[in-house]
């Protein structure tokens, strides 16, 4: 069990390698949730196989070129995402932005919960026609979430090892699948459809890309325990290709699934769909396959969850603190399932607008780095005054300053459920842009505004991104 909290990793210690990054983030992308993203693709923007294709390559390129960047944080400093946040923004002003990943958190964790139990509930299903009660869905949950504390509970170790077997058994039924549909599928109907409009590209891209962006945050911690000389550009090519060879497969089946089954780009729950579209000997492994992803989705976000909660003030040991993120999804999750199914389509323009918020924090936090940033461990962890991280009264005003800024940039422009930016119908807004505006502003005002008095020693040499 790993026991280390927010404490950067001693050099001694750090024994990792650049590519156990690559199965950690093909874990991270093993939700059926893309294939809803992929049939909608089709059903609801009209595009064809080959702009999903486009999509998906570059939401993977984009979103995770962004994570892999921000994950070398972790190896200069060998301390969690939201804990080096806080020689940026300082101690108090990295409480807001710390709040905000931390209930979106939250978010992440409810609906894969929820996803996890449907794919669960769904293989007595195929195989017995078994139905589901509200004492059986209850209990589902309750295991699923209390394996996903499990594993994050365990720590890094565990993490890397059920990433890595996930990833084997993923590219194995995954090639099944593949098989299958290349021999149920009418191509001439799925190749046949039109281009739709290029905006709706663009949307989509924004769409994807933002799964990718609402993991930045959370990069450094799996990337702590790497050695100071690891190759950043090797960091990144891991980060990106992991999520792409999770990415471009769910996507596209969910774009040629949706050829036969255009209901997978609504409902609320894919897994009744996947099921019935696959033979019976290959539709139950794949939705245990789906299971475990889902698992190990949740268990990555309680792990980062854990220690975003002790940057906010949670004197609990880490597996503690990571046992509150299980308990707050068990909870929203059993009402989700139960009570509020009807909640799903606001939860998820929820989770839009936490999407931007993310763009902000990594448009300040990504300059910073860029700079040449030398963490010190002493002033991470000191919250107190005497800190080389206080700043003024414990903010940084520039970061502060160009971190709200690009937040309100990119509300300018957002349109969901229950919110529309005054400039939500220009060209920008109605492409889904409000992510790349906030990342815009947040950076380049940032970049112009002068380093803020008080702040810690920067490295002159070895520690500038060894690209």
């Amino acid at each position: 069990m790993e026991t280390r909290g927010l404490e950067p990793v001693p050099d001694n210690e750090r024994t990792g390698r650049v590519r156990t990054l690559f199965p950690t983030w093909v874990g991270a992308n093993l939700t059926v949730l893309l294939l809803t993203v992929g049939a909608g693709l089709v059903v609801l923007d009209g595009l064809n196989l080959w702009q999903v294709l486009v999509v998906a390559v570059l939401a993977s390129v984009i979103g995770f070129g962004l994570v892999g960047l921000v994950s070398i944080a972790g190896r200069r400093g060998g301390a969690p995402g939201m804990a080096l946040s806080r020689a940026v923004f300082g101690q108090r002003g990295n409480l807001l932005p710390g709040a905000l990943t931390w209930v979106a958190r939250w978010g992440w964790e409810t609906v894969n919960a929820v996803t996890g139990t449907y794919a669960v509930l769904a293989v007595p299903g195929l195989l017995f026609g078994v139905t589901g009660s509200h004492g059986l869905t209850l209990v589902t949950l309750l295991v699923f979430v209390g394996c996903s504390w499990l594993v994050s509970g365990l720590g890094i170790g565990a993490l890397r090892v059920c990433c890595t077997w996930s990833a084997y058994l993923f590219g194995g039924v995954s090639v099944l699948v593949l098989i299958h549909l290349i021999g149920a599928t009418d191509w001439r109907e799925v190749l046949g459809r039109p281009a739709g409009p290029t905006g709706m590209v663009i949307a989509g891209v924004g769409t994807l890309a933002a799964g990718g962006i609402s993991w930045a945050p959370s990069a450094p911690d799996f990337a702590r325990y790497l050695p100071r000389t690891a190759s950043g550009r090797a960091m990144v090519a891991a980060t990106v290709g992991g999520a792409g060879i999770a990415y471009l497969p769910m996507v596209l089946m969910g774009a040629v699934m949706a050829v036969a089954e255009p209901g997978l780009a609504v409902t609320r729950d894919p897994v009744a769909f996947v099921g019935p579209l696959l033979p019976g000997w290959l539709s139950v492994p794949y939705l245990l396959l789906i299971v475990v992803g889902m698992v190990l989705i949740n268990a990555m976000s309680m792990y980062s969850a854990g220690f975003t909660a002790q940057t906010l003030g949670f004197t609990v040991p880490r597996v503690w603190a990571v046992g509150v993120n299980a308990a707050i999804s068990l909870l929203l999750g059993a009402s989700l399932m139960l009570t509020a199914a009807g909640f799903l389509d606001t939860f998820v323009s929820f989770l839009n607008l936490l999407a931007v918020t993310f763009s902000a924090w990594i448009g300040v936090f990504a300059v910073d780095l860029l700079r040449g940033r030398a963490y010190d461990p002493a002033a991470l962890l000191d919250t107190t005054p005497t800190s080389a991280y206080w700043y003024t009264g414990g903010f940084s005003v520039p970061a502060a300053t160009a971190w709200a800024a690009g937040l309100a940039a990119g509300l300018l422009l957002t349109d969901v459920r229950w919110f529309s930016g005054p400039l939500a119908t220009t060209w920008p807004g109605r492409q889904g842009l409000g992510w790349a505006a906030t990342i815009t502003v947040s950076a380049a005002l940032y970049a112009i505004l002068p380093r803020p008095a008080g702040r810690a020693r920067e490295s002159d040499d070895g520690t500038s991104l060894h690209f």
